[in-house]
């Protein structure tokens, strides 16, 4: 009888710790994804940077997509070439005006990036396409969060939303990278694009100054499964109705321990960061990795 009620009453206190525990599970999952690879340490959108993220144990590597003149997909953030990111043969330069042999030219490790003094430079770093970087999903296990740079006010620097969802879902598939992608962007029409050409692609809905709550934001954008807002957006309140909503919630991009803090305690399921191996070994530190 005694057995009994101890049992009885271990499970109870267990029961009663529950939402604690199931707190630290979640809380372990924190994942991490490596801003533009990790451009707080090497050059930006670049294979030295994707490889450095990699090593340092990332779970996503993020990047920006451009496309060329003669329509293949490049890893660059401005749709303009320009310092301090990349030089070439001329001040600055539109990559949809350019064939990738052009692009070729320019060099994107030769200057460090002012905002990162703990960049290294790699001289001779050229602009890799995104063949390139599938090419390296047999490092790891980790997963691509890529994103459609597309301008409905400036249609000329890319190619319609529909066009580049698919040119996108080509090479995806050539590797069988499905699984492993998750699109986003700021402009949803190609999020609703993606979503009707492969619904199995997870799609992630950028925002920088939306007020709205995020399920209303995921579902103008294709129904999204991910909202990634600027991180200063980020409240707990936001946070516990994405999850209500079956949503995720992935801030950018947060590089210091006060703002990952502010992050941790509303409990998102990822952070962006030009850092990722900083923040990395700081949630080691704090048990959470």
């Amino acid at each position: 009888m005694r057995r009994q009620l101890l049992t009885q009453a271990l499970l109870l206190a267990l029961f009663a710790f529950s939402p604690i525990l199931c707190q630290v599970s979640v809380r372990s999952k924190l994942l991490v994804h490596g801003h533009r690879g990790a451009r707080a340490r090497r050059p930006e959108n670049t294979i030295p940077a994707f490889q450095y993220a990699i090593e340092q144990g990332v779970d996503a590597l993020e990047m920006d997509m451009a496309v060329t003149k003669d329509n293949v997909i490049v890893i660059s953030h401005d749709p303009i070439l320009e310092p301090p990111v990349c030089t070439g043969p001329v001040a600055t330069a539109v990559i949809h005006q350019l064939t990738l042999a052009e692009v070729r030219q320019w060099d994107c490790g030769a200057v460090r990036n002012p905002r990162f003094p703990t960049q290294q430079t790699i001289p001779g770093t050229r602009i890799p396409t995104l063949d390139d970087v599938f090419q390296l999903a047999g490092r790891g296990t980790f997963d691509y969060n890529i994103e459609t740079k597309s301008f409905p006010d400036k249609p000329e620097y890319t190619p319609p939303p529909e066009e580049f969802a698919r040119m996108v879902l080509a090479q995806v598939r050539k590797y069988t990278l499905e699984k492993r992608i998750i699109l986003q962007s700021f402009d949803f029409r190609t999020l609703v694009a993606m979503r009707k050409l492969a619904p199995e692609i997870r799609l992630s809905a950028l925002t920088e100054s939306d007020p709205r709550d995020f399920p209303a934001i995921a579902a103008e954008a294709g129904k999204a499964e991910i909202v990634s807002p600027e991180f200063h957006l980020v409240t707990p309140a936001k946070v516990e109705a994405a999850h209500r909503a079956g949503l995720q919630v992935v801030p950018w991009t947060a590089n210091t321990p006060a703002d990952w803090d502010r992050l941790i305690q509303a409990k998102v399921d990822a952070i962006i960061t030009d850092d990722p191996a900083e923040l990395i070994a700081y949630l080691k530190k704090q048990g959470l990795r």
